[in-house]
Protein backbone atom coordinates (compact mmCIF):
# COMPACT_ATOMS: atom_id res chain seq x y z
CA UNK A 1 0.00 0.00 0.00
CA UNK A 2 1.39 3.39 -1.01
CA UNK A 3 1.70 6.01 1.72
CA UNK A 4 -0.02 9.23 0.62
CA UNK A 5 2.28 12.20 0.14
CA UNK A 6 1.63 15.10 2.50
CA UNK A 7 0.49 18.26 0.66
CA UNK A 8 3.00 21.13 0.47
CA UNK A 9 3.00 23.68 3.28
CA UNK A 10 4.08 26.57 1.03
CA UNK A 11 4.24 26.71 -2.76
CA UNK A 12 5.59 29.60 -4.85
CA UNK A 13 5.25 29.70 -8.62
CA UNK A 14 7.23 32.37 -10.51
CA UNK A 15 6.86 34.76 -7.59
CA UNK A 16 7.70 38.41 -8.19
CA UNK A 17 7.96 41.28 -5.71
CA UNK A 18 9.51 44.75 -5.82
CA UNK A 19 9.72 47.68 -3.46
CA UNK A 20 9.73 50.68 -5.77
CA UNK A 21 12.65 50.24 -8.15
CA UNK A 22 14.23 47.55 -5.97
CA UNK A 23 13.52 44.04 -7.23
CA UNK A 24 13.25 41.56 -4.35
CA UNK A 25 12.01 38.50 -6.25
CA UNK A 26 11.85 37.77 -9.93
CA UNK A 27 10.49 34.45 -11.18
CA UNK A 28 11.08 32.61 -7.87
CA UNK A 29 9.60 29.11 -7.59
CA UNK A 30 9.90 26.60 -4.75
CA UNK A 31 7.97 24.18 -2.55
CA UNK A 32 8.20 23.82 1.23
CA UNK A 33 7.08 20.48 2.64
CA UNK A 34 6.65 19.20 6.17
CA UNK A 35 9.50 19.35 8.67
CA UNK A 36 12.08 22.05 9.34
CA UNK A 37 13.03 24.13 6.30
CA UNK A 38 15.87 26.63 6.16
CA UNK A 39 15.33 29.89 4.28
CA UNK A 40 18.95 30.71 3.48
CA UNK A 41 20.30 33.91 1.98
CA UNK A 42 22.46 36.92 2.68
CA UNK A 43 21.05 39.99 4.38
CA UNK A 44 18.87 41.83 1.87
CA UNK A 45 18.07 38.71 -0.16
CA UNK A 46 14.35 38.97 0.60
CA UNK A 47 13.91 36.48 3.43
CA UNK A 48 11.86 38.81 5.64
CA UNK A 49 9.78 39.99 2.67
CA UNK A 50 8.97 36.37 1.81
CA UNK A 51 7.88 35.64 5.38
CA UNK A 52 5.62 38.70 5.20
CA UNK A 53 4.05 37.39 2.00
CA UNK A 54 3.48 33.97 3.59
CA UNK A 55 1.63 35.77 6.39
CA UNK A 56 -0.44 37.72 3.87
CA UNK A 57 1.03 41.06 4.96
CA UNK A 58 2.58 41.80 1.55
CA UNK A 59 1.02 41.05 -1.83
CA UNK A 60 3.12 39.61 -4.66
CA UNK A 61 3.45 41.69 -7.81
CA UNK A 62 3.30 38.58 -9.94
CA UNK A 63 3.22 34.82 -9.84
CA UNK A 64 1.44 32.67 -7.29
CA UNK A 65 1.91 31.85 -3.61
CA UNK A 66 -0.06 29.30 -1.61
CA UNK A 67 0.07 28.46 2.09
CA UNK A 68 -1.85 25.33 3.14
CA UNK A 69 -3.35 25.45 -0.35
CA UNK A 70 -4.76 28.98 0.09
CA UNK A 71 -3.64 32.32 -1.30
CA UNK A 72 -2.42 34.44 1.64
CA UNK A 73 -3.25 37.64 -0.26
CA UNK A 74 -6.94 36.71 0.09
CA UNK A 75 -6.98 34.31 3.07
CA UNK A 76 -4.49 36.14 5.30
CA UNK A 77 -6.53 36.06 8.55
CA UNK A 78 -7.27 32.35 8.18
CA UNK A 79 -3.63 31.55 7.47
CA UNK A 80 -2.30 33.73 10.30
CA UNK A 81 -4.57 31.88 12.74
CA UNK A 82 -2.58 28.73 11.99
CA UNK A 83 0.88 30.30 11.86
CA UNK A 84 3.26 31.41 14.61
CA UNK A 85 5.76 34.15 13.87
CA UNK A 86 8.94 35.28 15.59
CA UNK A 87 10.20 38.54 14.03
CA UNK A 88 13.84 39.43 13.59
CA UNK A 89 13.69 42.62 15.67
CA UNK A 90 13.93 42.54 19.45
CA UNK A 91 11.47 45.39 20.04
CA UNK A 92 8.95 44.28 22.65
CA UNK A 93 7.17 46.27 25.38
CA UNK A 94 9.86 46.59 28.09
CA UNK A 95 7.37 47.04 30.95
CA UNK A 96 5.30 43.99 30.01
CA UNK A 97 5.97 40.69 31.73
CA UNK A 98 6.96 37.79 29.48
CA UNK A 99 3.94 35.75 30.57
CA UNK A 100 1.56 38.62 29.83
CA UNK A 101 2.97 39.12 26.33
CA UNK A 102 2.73 35.43 25.43
CA UNK A 103 -0.81 35.29 26.85
CA UNK A 104 -1.82 38.32 24.81
CA UNK A 105 -0.49 36.87 21.57
CA UNK A 106 -2.30 33.58 22.26
CA UNK A 107 -5.56 35.47 22.80
CA UNK A 108 -5.03 37.39 19.56
CA UNK A 109 -4.94 33.99 17.88
CA UNK A 110 -8.36 33.18 19.32
CA UNK A 111 -7.41 31.20 22.42
CA UNK A 112 -9.83 31.84 25.37
CA UNK A 113 -8.40 33.79 28.33
CA UNK A 114 -7.97 30.90 30.77
CA UNK A 115 -6.52 28.55 28.15
CA UNK A 116 -4.22 31.32 26.90
CA UNK A 117 -2.83 31.81 30.41
CA UNK A 118 -2.09 28.10 30.73
CA UNK A 119 -0.56 27.85 27.28
CA UNK A 120 1.66 30.86 27.94
CA UNK A 121 3.09 29.18 31.03
CA UNK A 122 3.59 25.91 29.18
CA UNK A 123 5.34 27.62 26.26
CA UNK A 124 7.67 29.60 28.54
CA UNK A 125 8.59 26.47 30.49
CA UNK A 126 9.29 24.71 27.20
CA UNK A 127 11.76 27.38 26.07
CA UNK A 128 13.51 27.46 29.44
CA UNK A 129 11.92 30.57 30.95
CA UNK A 130 9.48 28.95 33.35
CA UNK A 131 11.03 30.47 36.46
CA UNK A 132 11.55 33.82 34.69
CA UNK A 133 8.08 34.08 33.14
CA UNK A 134 6.89 36.93 35.36
CA UNK A 135 9.94 39.10 34.74
CA UNK A 136 9.62 42.30 32.77
CA UNK A 137 10.88 41.90 29.21
CA UNK A 138 12.98 45.06 29.60
CA UNK A 139 15.09 43.34 32.27
CA UNK A 140 15.88 40.34 30.06
CA UNK A 141 19.00 39.60 28.03
CA UNK A 142 18.95 39.25 24.25
CA UNK A 143 18.99 35.48 24.60
CA UNK A 144 16.00 35.51 26.94
CA UNK A 145 14.09 37.81 24.58
CA UNK A 146 14.70 35.40 21.73
CA UNK A 147 13.16 32.69 23.91
CA UNK A 148 10.15 34.89 24.66
CA UNK A 149 9.64 35.43 20.93
CA UNK A 150 9.85 31.68 20.40
CA UNK A 151 7.31 31.05 23.19
CA UNK A 152 4.76 33.51 21.78
CA UNK A 153 5.15 31.91 18.34
CA UNK A 154 4.13 28.43 19.59
CA UNK A 155 1.69 29.14 22.45
CA UNK A 156 -1.42 28.86 20.25
CA UNK A 157 -0.34 25.45 18.87
CA UNK A 158 0.19 26.56 15.28
CA UNK A 159 0.58 24.30 12.28
CA UNK A 160 3.52 26.33 10.96
CA UNK A 161 6.09 28.53 12.71
CA UNK A 162 8.12 31.22 10.93
CA UNK A 163 11.36 32.18 12.67
CA UNK A 164 13.20 35.21 11.28
CA UNK A 165 16.91 35.10 12.24
CA UNK A 166 16.17 33.45 15.62
CA UNK A 167 19.84 33.42 16.70
CA UNK A 168 20.53 37.08 15.92
CA UNK A 169 22.60 38.73 18.66
CA UNK A 170 23.39 35.51 20.51
CA UNK A 171 26.76 34.15 21.59
CA UNK A 172 27.77 30.63 20.43
CA UNK A 173 26.40 28.88 23.54
CA UNK A 174 23.05 30.68 23.29
CA UNK A 175 22.89 29.88 19.58
CA UNK A 176 23.31 26.18 20.27
CA UNK A 177 20.54 26.29 22.85
CA UNK A 178 18.10 28.07 20.50
CA UNK A 179 18.91 25.68 17.65
CA UNK A 180 18.22 22.73 19.97
CA UNK A 181 14.86 24.27 20.89
CA UNK A 182 13.96 24.71 17.22
CA UNK A 183 14.81 21.07 16.52
CA UNK A 184 12.66 19.99 19.48
CA UNK A 185 9.70 22.09 18.34
CA UNK A 186 9.86 20.68 14.85
CA UNK A 187 10.43 17.05 15.71
CA UNK A 188 8.83 16.44 19.11
CA UNK A 189 5.86 18.78 18.72
CA UNK A 190 5.45 17.97 15.00
CA UNK A 191 5.15 21.64 14.04
CA UNK A 192 6.39 22.60 10.58
CA UNK A 193 9.08 25.29 10.85
CA UNK A 194 10.65 27.75 8.40
CA UNK A 195 13.91 29.18 9.76
CA UNK A 196 15.31 32.29 8.10
CA UNK A 197 19.10 32.53 8.40
CA UNK A 198 22.17 33.83 6.59
CA UNK A 199 24.36 31.13 8.20
CA UNK A 200 24.74 27.83 6.39
CA UNK A 201 25.97 25.99 9.48
CA UNK A 202 22.76 26.80 11.37
CA UNK A 203 20.64 25.45 8.53
CA UNK A 204 22.75 22.30 8.31
CA UNK A 205 22.34 21.60 12.04
CA UNK A 206 18.56 21.69 12.33
CA UNK A 207 16.90 21.65 8.91
CA UNK A 208 15.56 18.82 6.77
CA UNK A 209 15.36 20.92 3.60
CA UNK A 210 16.42 24.34 2.37
CA UNK A 211 15.39 27.17 0.06
CA UNK A 212 18.40 29.26 -0.98
CA UNK A 213 17.73 32.82 -2.16
CA UNK A 214 20.06 34.99 -4.22
CA UNK A 215 19.76 37.69 -6.84
CA UNK A 216 15.97 37.79 -6.67
CA UNK A 217 15.68 34.10 -7.51
CA UNK A 218 15.69 30.71 -5.83
CA UNK A 219 19.22 29.46 -6.34
CA UNK A 220 18.40 25.96 -5.09
CA UNK A 221 15.77 24.18 -3.04
CA UNK A 222 14.99 20.69 -1.82
CA UNK A 223 16.15 18.16 0.79
CA UNK A 224 19.33 19.35 2.48
CA UNK A 225 21.49 16.41 1.46
CA UNK A 226 20.58 16.72 -2.23
CA UNK A 227 21.13 20.49 -2.33
CA UNK A 228 24.44 20.57 -0.46
CA UNK A 229 25.89 17.42 -2.04
CA UNK A 230 29.11 16.00 -0.63
CA UNK A 231 30.79 19.30 0.16
CA UNK A 232 31.73 20.33 3.67
CA UNK A 233 32.04 23.73 5.24
CA UNK A 234 33.96 25.54 7.92
CA UNK A 235 32.58 28.65 9.63
CA UNK A 236 35.04 30.65 11.74
CA UNK A 237 33.86 33.33 14.16
CA UNK A 238 36.43 35.92 15.29
CA UNK A 239 36.20 38.95 17.53
CA UNK A 240 38.48 40.83 15.10
CA UNK A 241 41.05 40.31 12.36
CA UNK A 242 38.78 38.43 9.94
CA UNK A 243 40.35 39.91 6.80
CA UNK A 244 43.91 39.09 7.91
CA UNK A 245 42.97 35.51 8.80
CA UNK A 246 41.10 35.12 5.50
CA UNK A 247 44.23 36.22 3.64
CA UNK A 248 46.28 33.65 5.54
CA UNK A 249 43.79 30.89 4.67
CA UNK A 250 43.90 31.88 0.99
CA UNK A 251 47.70 31.76 1.07
CA UNK A 252 47.33 28.13 2.15
CA UNK A 253 45.29 27.26 -0.92
CA UNK A 254 41.65 27.63 0.15
CA UNK A 255 38.86 29.91 -1.05
CA UNK A 256 37.23 31.81 1.79
CA UNK A 257 34.45 34.39 2.02
CA UNK A 258 34.14 36.99 4.76
CA UNK A 259 30.52 37.50 5.85
CA UNK A 260 29.78 39.88 8.72
CA UNK A 261 33.11 39.16 10.40
CA UNK A 262 32.81 35.39 9.90
CA UNK A 263 34.97 33.29 7.59
CA UNK A 264 33.12 30.76 5.47
CA UNK A 265 34.98 28.00 3.61
CA UNK A 266 33.33 25.42 1.39
CA UNK A 267 35.57 22.43 0.76
CA UNK A 268 35.36 18.82 -0.33
CA UNK A 269 34.94 16.37 2.51
CA UNK A 270 38.39 14.91 1.76
CA UNK A 271 40.00 18.34 2.27
CA UNK A 272 38.22 19.20 5.51
CA UNK A 273 41.13 18.32 7.81
CA UNK A 274 43.57 20.36 5.73
CA UNK A 275 41.15 23.30 5.76
CA UNK A 276 40.89 23.15 9.55
CA UNK A 277 44.69 23.10 9.80
CA UNK A 278 44.87 26.13 7.50
CA UNK A 279 42.40 28.03 9.66
CA UNK A 280 44.29 27.10 12.84
CA UNK A 281 47.61 28.24 11.42
CA UNK A 282 46.22 31.49 10.02
CA UNK A 283 44.54 32.33 13.34
CA UNK A 284 47.74 31.64 15.27
CA UNK A 285 49.88 33.54 12.77
CA UNK A 286 47.76 36.68 13.16
CA UNK A 287 47.04 36.34 16.88
CA UNK A 288 43.34 36.71 16.11
CA UNK A 289 40.83 36.23 18.96
CA UNK A 290 39.00 33.06 17.96
CA UNK A 291 35.39 32.70 19.16
CA UNK A 292 34.39 29.43 17.49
Amino acid sequence: MTTPTAPPVVTADRLAKSWGSTVVFEDASFTVGSGITGLLGSNGSGKTTLLGMILGLHRPDGGGLEVFGDDPAHAGPEIRARVGYSPEHHTMPPDLRAHDLVTLVARVHGIPRRAATTRASDALWLVGLGEERYRGIGTMSTGQRQRVKLAQAIAHDPRLVLLDEPTDGLDPVQREEILSLIARIGRELSIDVIVSSHLLDEVERVCDSVVILGGGKVVASGPLESVLGDSSGVVVELDSGADAVASGVRDRGFEVAVEHGRLVLEVNADDLDRALDAVRDAVAENGAPLRS
